[in-house]
């Protein structure tokens, strides 16, 4: 945003240097980026006097004048233009002038004739003729009338400025005009801010309602619309005033009407558009949707596509304005245009923002719209601008408004605390200064209740830290003393959850696996590929509604077909064995369609092929469970049901009954769909369960001070019975003397009956506070003994 110092002295009374203004504005809150002087490198050029014209002797399109400049003897001056006159005024750069450009003016000889400067146009001043529309299209510039000789032009042109440019953050929209930067000036130097006096005086015969009419159809992305009419329109250069005010803050003048739409948009914020009014069909407004496929030629000559998302200004027959973006070539102001619509509406930022970057058209008008404006504000500026158009006798106003305005948007209110603005600014600013602050910026104060009014033109202040913002800024950052933060210092550390995952990694690569990382979303061909059932819970999966593909289009409910596909690029490049880990998310919805976030639980999953079998990786997730403390909670039991795994081969692992994984091998059939031509074995575990169950508390044992009794034992028992349902018997007679158990010998074969195999098993007892002697370890064994026979039909061996 760019603003002009002096059209800036309209407002509010600022007098200050310009460096000191930059910085001092900066510390309120509104950032300078930097600050431009116009025409400050133009020097030595000043007001001259045509003397004399005559023709050059050797140069048939050269002329000598002689040019009075105040000084003791007038100037030669050597020319080609063609425009001068005895008697002209006329801009001279003297012998060392500088202008546009970085030219430098240098006394010398034309065609043998000593020439003392040159005579300007003003393009070498650095402007055109949109700026100047009474300069000549080719030669130098001249007076209108008579001016003092000897001035800098500069001053006599009206040429000398200075813009500063600021960074308005989004949430400021007020700021993105002149009155809004002049209301944060006027704030910041404590000076009176005047808003513009705006008075209509309406001369035109007719009724505007008679006129037009308008109908607004989304009021969501139109909350207001209002229009004003102007007969008798003169289309014109503007004053000179004028086009120098949009020059400096970046606007190319154009003609009277057009020049104070643009007027009031960078006046006020407010942007605006004229219609020829005779190009509005049944002279009706219609604000709506664009309809899907329909064109539309905009006022730069391009046709554009538009879709249904898009606003559009119509007529009954045709759409006449991109809403917030454009105007059309079907409704423009041409020379012959005598009645003039004006256009003052607020239209959805969001939206306008959409709109541009769908059409590749990003304005002045958008830019402003995009940030959200206040529709309080549109009322005044349409009387704004029909002002200035009675101020420049370029038309003459119609009585009244059409003002569709469905939702008002009011004021609110906002309560404020003194002492909560200084305990959060570390300040002790009195309550009075606070208001003095907030009156400043318009905020309405009501003391007894501690309530504010907020202005609708300041949708950034929402809560009682936006206030104390305010009063910041305005008190003066520079002004509060820097203090060490309050609070007790903490340290940084891992959660508890995170610290069990490491643990998990670690154990993981002491068994020597390496982390695989594979993709959350999939293709829905994985199922068929795992042998998953139709019916299953898995193929509930949340579709991704801008996939990369089909093979990225749904949100996995499984880990497994990562880890296969990073298994199977391992054994198609010839790697002999493989084994991986990953900890990764599943997402499970609670409902589709999706209703609420999906439940995410965290998956270990090992893969593993090559030197390997079901004990290998059953002794890897015993290691885990036993690094994590809960090696005696667990329970492992065969599994049969799971479609993608080897029947025979697989167990499930519980806590409580409560199974939360599996491992073993993977169904030949499965690992044929992946192209592995080995057995594969995998093991798939939550980890929630784990972190659960976990118990990373160590505990000290002292190490034993009297000997161990050890008692082998080995029986005949049906091969169906589990070791674990052994291991659980002797455990259950063994009693408080019972240390380990170790299993060393399983045998079948000719020796053993048919349907029945050998388990051998080394006992150990201790005492804490004796030596054990037979009789005591005698008594625990029968019982054992009794327990194997009684309940699982053991027979002791003798041999």
């Amino acid at each position: 945003m760019d603003i002009s110092m002096s059209w800036l002295k309209d407002y509010v009374d600022v007098d200050a240097d310009i460096k000191d203004y930059v910085e001092d504005i900066t510390l309120s809150g509104s950032k300078v980026e930097g600050y431009e002087e116009i025409c400050k490198d133009i020097t030595g050029v000043i007001v001259g006097r045509v003397l004399s014209i005559d023709q050059h002797p050797d140069a048939d399109k050269l002329v000598i004048t002689k040019i009075d400049v105040a000084r003791e003897e007038p100037l030669q001056i050597v020319t080609g233009a063609t425009n001068l006159f005895v008697g002209a005024y006329v801009p001279v750069a003297t012998d060392g002038a500088h202008l546009a450009g970085d030219v430098k003016i240098k006394k010398g000889k034309l065609r043998g004739v000593e020439s003392n400067g040159m005579l300007c146009s003003v393009e070498e001043l650095g402007f055109d003729r949109h700026d100047f529309p009474e300069a000549p299209e080719n030669g130098i510039y001249i007076f209108e009338s008579e001016q003092p000789l000897g001035a800098d032009v500069r001053e006599v042109m009206d040429l000398l400025d200075t813009t500063v440019e600021f960074e308005i953050t989004s949430n400021r929209p007020d700021c993105f005009s002149m009155v809004g930067l002049a209301r944060e000036t006027a704030a910041t130097y404590k000076k009176d801010f005047k808003f513009p006096e705006v008075t209509v005086r309406e001369e035109a015969d007719g009724d505007i309602n008679e006129m037009i009419s308008v109908e607004i159809k989304n009021s969501h992305l139109c909350p207001r619309y209002v229009a004003r009419v102007v007969k008798d329109v003169k289309i014109a250069p503007s004053p000179r005033w004028m086009r120098k005010r949009l020059r400096s803050v970046g606007i190319r003048p154009i003609n009277n009407i057009v020049d104070i739409t643009n007027y009031v948009m960078s006046e006020l914020g407010q942007p605006m558009h004229a219609f020829s009014i005779d190009t509005i069909d049944e002279h009706k407004i219609i604000v709506r949707n664009a309809n899907d496929g329909e064109t539309f030629n905009t006022l730069d000559g391009i046709e554009r596509k538009l879709d249904s998302s898009m606003l559009v200004i119509a007529d009954p027959n045709k759409a006449v304005a991109v809403a917030g973006v454009m105007g059309g070539a079907n409704s423009m102001i041409t020379g012959d245009t005598a009645t003039v619509l004006f256009e003052s509406a607020n239209f959805n930022g969001p939206n306008v923002r959409i709109t541009a970057k769908k059409l590749g058209l990003r304005t002045d008008a958008s830019s402003k719209f995009e940030k959200g404006l206040d529709p309080n504000i549109s009322r005044i500026a349409v009387d704004r601008a029909v002002q200035l158009v009675e101020m420049l006798g370029c038309g003459t106003v119609v009585k009244g408004a059409v003002d569709c305005y469905p939702n008002k948007r009011e004021t609110w209110q906002l309560s404020y605390d003194p002492e909560w603005i200084n305990g959060l600014l570390g300040t002790d600013i009195s309550e009075e200064e606070m208001i003095d602050i907030f009156e400043r910026i318009e905020i309405k104060v009501n003391k007894a209740t501690r309530t504010v009014t907020i202005p609708t033109f300041r949708p950034d202040l929402e809560a009682q830290a936006d206030l104390a913002e305010e009063v910041a800024r305005f008190y003066g950052y520079n002004k509060i003393v820097p203090t060490l933060a309050a609070g007790t210092p903490t340290v940084g550390k891992k959660t508890y959850s995170q610290t069990i995952a490491d643990v998990i990694k670690k154990a993981m690569i002491t068994n020597g696996l390496c982390e695989a990382m594979n993709f959350t979303f999939e293709s829905p061909k994985v199922f068929e590929k795992l042998n998953i059932s139709e019916d299953s819970d898995l193929r509930k999966v949340i579709k991704i509604s801008n996939p990369l593909g089909e093979d990225f289009s749904v949100m996995r409910t499984t880990t497994l077909n990562g880890m296969l596909n990073s298994l199977s690029t391992n054994y198609n490049r010839r790697n002999e064995e493989a084994g991986l880990f990953e900890i990764g998310k599943v997402y499970i919805p609670k409902a589709l369609p999706l209703t609420e976030l999906p439940n995410e639980p965290q998956k270990l999953t090992i893969g593993m092929y090559g030197k390997m079998d079901f004990f290998g990786l059953k002794g890897i997730v015993e290691y885990l469970f036993n690094v994590l403390g809960m090696s005696e909670k667990v329970e492992y039991s065969p599994e049969n049901n799971i479609s993608w795994m080897h029947p025979g081969r697989t167990a499930s692992v519980s806590i409580n009954g409560e199974s939360f994984g599996y491992f073993g091998e993977l169904h030949p059939a499965v690992a044929n769909n992946y192209s592995i031509g080995t057995r594969v074995y995998i093991a798939v575990l939550d980890v929630e369960a784990m972190i659960d169950t976990a118990c990373m508390v160590s505990v000290y044992k002292a190490l034993p001070k009297f000997p161990a009794v050890t008692r082998d034992i080995s029986m005949v028992i049906n091969e169906n019975v589990f070791v674990k349902e052994i291991e659980n018997a002797i455990k259950k007679k063994g009693g408080k003397l019972l240390e380990a158990i170790n299993l060393f010998d399983v045998y079948q074969g000719s020796q053993i009956e048919k349907g029945f195999k050998s388990v051998s098993y080394s006992i150990t007892f201790r005492a804490p506070d004796r030596t054990l002697v037979d009789d005591d370890v005698n008594a625990v064994m029968k019982k054992i003994l009794s327990t194997l026979e009684s309940e699982l039909g053991a027979i002791l061996r003798d041999k």
